[in-house]
């Protein structure tokens, strides 16, 4: 049998934020195998933790949506720093700093008490980077095309300098920026349309976001076809929305820190903070920070190998 936790991420509050399981003890599974557990608990990703390649480093991990396996996802790198460093953090104002060996590259990951609470920030393997360039990324860009698979008028589409864009860090998503909040609240994928922007995108997320109240930004991210109906907190897509921000106009050379809101409209609040460097040719470092809860320990058999 298998130990696992549930965490719930970027929370400091118990049935909130972004559900996570962590698998222990990984190194015999397949990746076949992970993908049977990672589609047992159904939950937006699903991340196992193995005896890192590298003893240097804390641990090699491997990470799952219910459908496939993605390179770099935040929320699980989150969840598992933080229950790793269980124990291990030095009292007062000491920080634990470890590296997690991510099929995108490695990831620092430092973990410290911050105003009465533990947090982890990690520091994205990749920095973010236009998507790759795919013929019809014109036709998923096109506000009248986006307000087609969102249910939404092409008029809300974008706010001041803020135009869609397909950025990647890792994995790729579609970035929709509309006017408000209540905009954002109304938005719904709606097929066929949705299936066609995913596809002239060569993406299959997207990341809707405003001005937020309380928050820098308020998002929300869909992504149905990788078995994600709307995810309550997205760390790589908060990530590489920097790329997104600087192509807007909204970021100028040297650090600026960001306080995102996601999950609101599903009833899982999450806050996200975003660190992000810059100089004068654009983004080059980013950091994503936020808290979790444990919510539950057990076991779970491995599946026949396959």
């Amino acid at each position: 049998m298998l130990a696992f936790h549930t965490m719930d991420v970027f929370t400091d509050r118990a049935f909130a934020g972004n559900p996570l399981a962590v698998v222990m003890g990984a190194d015999d599974l397949t990746p076949a195998q992970m993908q049977i557990i990672a589609r047992e608990f159904n939950l937006s990703e699903t991340i196992f933790v193995q005896r890192p390649v590298n003893p240097a480093h804390t641990a090699r991990v491997r990470i799952f949506f219910p459908t496939a396996e993605i390179p770099f996802a935040g929320h699980p790198t989150i969840g598992c720093a933080l229950l790793l460093a269980e124990g291990a953090l030095p009292e007062g104002d000491g920080a634990l700093r470890l590296v997690l060996e991510e099929e995108a590259g490695l990831v620092p990951v430092t973990v410290r008490r911050q105003q009465g609470r533990v947090v982890a920030e990690l520091t994205a393997p990749v920095t973010p980077h236009p998507a790759l360039a795919v013929p019809d990324a014109g036709f998923a860009l096109h506000p009248a095309h986006l307000a087609a698979a969102l249910g939404l008028d092409p008029a809300v589409i974008g706010f001041g300098e803020h135009r869609p864009g397909l950025w990647q860090g890792g994995p790729a998503f579609l970035y929709v920026p509309v006017r408000d909040l209540a905009t954002l609240a109304a938005a719904r994928p709606s097929e066929p349309q949705w299936s066609q922007i995913m596809a002239a995108g060569g993406v299959d997320s997207a990341y809707l976001y405003t001005p937020g109240t309380g928050a820098d930004y308020q998002a929300r991210m869909f992504s149905p076809t990788a078995g994600i109906p709307e995810d309550p907190a997205t760390g790589s897509a908060s990530a590489i929305l920097a790329a997104q921000l600087w192509a807007s106009g909204a970021l100028q050379p040297g650090t600026k820190a960001l306080a995102l809101a996601q999950g609101v409209e599903m009833g899982r609040p999450s806050a996200i903070c975003l660190t992000v460097d810059c100089d004068a040719a654009g983004v080059t470092s980013v950091r994503v920070s936020g808290a979790a809860v444990r919510i539950s320990d057990g076991h779970i058999r491995p599946p026949e190998a396959v």
